[in-house]
């Protein structure tokens, strides 16, 4: 009797243990599974939030089909406590298990809101802009002037928030003046910046930082960041060339910045500079003249004067021979690249199209053609 009393139970306790394993395996299933989630969503998880009110989140927000599991297997993975205070792109279909893994690995945020400090030639702006899941891009929502200096709620309730994310993004062919004046004046960031740096020297680039970063510590970055740019350029350039150091490439490359906004001009029209430094012919032009009276302290904004083109100035380069004596502006990769690796022609001249581009020519008629095309456009469109 008790053996057999003993074998039923043997038997029960087997049973329960496959059952158990089965639940196990069930829920290990669901938790790796893709989720019920159609589309992606911005989850934020406040500063001591615990799981508990994560999961229900999470629940209510169609993320997950069972906050308990969700919980459990948390815990069974050893991060029920380890949450990362921010807010964070769940993806569409995304398993509770990689969901776990968004809301515990920490990081920068990778949702929400971000501010952008924008520099540009014509003028620097904050930005507010908040993502959408949907469409995982970030949307704008609040513009201000750099010179801003009493900020409205909505902007100080973003900037003041833990896990809003800054970023200082530079145009290329913005001045060292420029830069240092929107960076001297951006309210997020701290320490002093006495000097303008060296023109040129500056990588135009998109940088992530902190509120509260360090000045100093950022145009470091630029610089080094330029720095490494130039030398790798440099090191592959193409043979031949007539330029005799980094630097006179760099001063070349902020001239053909400043000639074309169109990318797949800069290697023709570094080839049209290449061309007339081995002529030689003077470079002769006009956004070397101009640095030459701004300082790159803003835009011209007016045409130049016969005066001003036949004064002889260090940058004049309708006066002098070769290339002036610092660059005149902060030039991006793709110029630097393109006047060390330029296009082989045969083009001395080129002048707009009407179109936001160039047309190119190799002798004097050809291009005296061009301009006169170029006149007959600028006329209509004064009409």
């Amino acid at each position: 009797m008790w053996k057999h009393i003993a074998a039923n139970a043997l038997t029960l306790l087997i049973v329960a243990f496959v059952l158990l394993g089965g639940v196990v395996a069930m829920g290990q299933h669901a938790f790796t599974a893709p989720g019920p989630l159609s589309q992606a969503i911005c989850l934020r998880v406040e500063q001591g939030a615990n799981l508990r009110g994560v999961a229900q989140s999470l629940n209510e927000q169609g993320a997950i089909s069972s906050a308990t599991l969700f919980r459990v297997g948390a815990q069974y993975d050893g991060r029920d406590s380890r949450l990362r205070f921010g807010s964070y792109l769940v993806p569409a279909g995304a398993s509770m298990h990689e969901i776990l893994d968004i809301v515990t690995r920490g990081g920068a945020s990778t949702c929400g809101t971000e501010v952008v400090l924008r520099i540009g030639i014509t003028q620097s702006e904050y930005q507010v802009r908040e993502l959408d899941p949907a469409t995982n891009r970030f949307e704008e929502t609040l513009d201000l002037p750099l010179e801003t200096t009493e900020f409205p709620a909505e902007y100080q309730r973003v900037a003041q928030a833990p896990d809003t994310r800054f970023r200082i993004a530079i145009a290329e062919g913005t001045t060292s003046w420029q830069i240092w004046t929107a960076l001297n004046g951006a309210e997020f960031l701290t320490g002093d910046l006495p000097d303008v740096p060296a023109e040129g020297v500056l990588a135009p680039d998109s940088y992530e930082v902190r509120r509260g970063a360090d000045r100093g510590a950022l145009v470091a970055d630029m610089e080094a960041r330029q720095s490494a740019i130039l030398a790798e350029a440099w090191a592959n350039r193409a043979e031949g060339l007539p330029l005799a150091t980094p630097e006179e490439a760099l001063t070349l490359a902020s001239i053909v910045e400043k000639e074309t906004g169109v990318a797949e001009e800069r290697r023709v029209v570094a080839s049209v500079f290449i061309n007339r430094l081995r002529a030689p012919m003077r470079l002769q032009t006009d956004p070397t003249v101009i640095y030459g009276i701004t300082h790159g302290q803003g835009a011209l904004g007016r045409g130049l004067r016969r005066s001003e083109l036949n004064a002889r100035t260090p940058y004049n380069t309708y006066q002098i021979d070769g290339l002036p004596p610092t660059p005149i502006a902060n030039p991006g990769r793709a110029a630097i690249q393109a006047v060390l690796n330029p296009e082989t022609t045969d083009y001395l001249y080129f002048v707009a199209d009407g179109t936001g581009g160039h047309v190119f020519s190799s002798t004097l008629a050809e291009h005296n053609a061009n301009v006169a095309r170029w006149r007959q456009i600028e006329a209509g469109q004064d009409n």
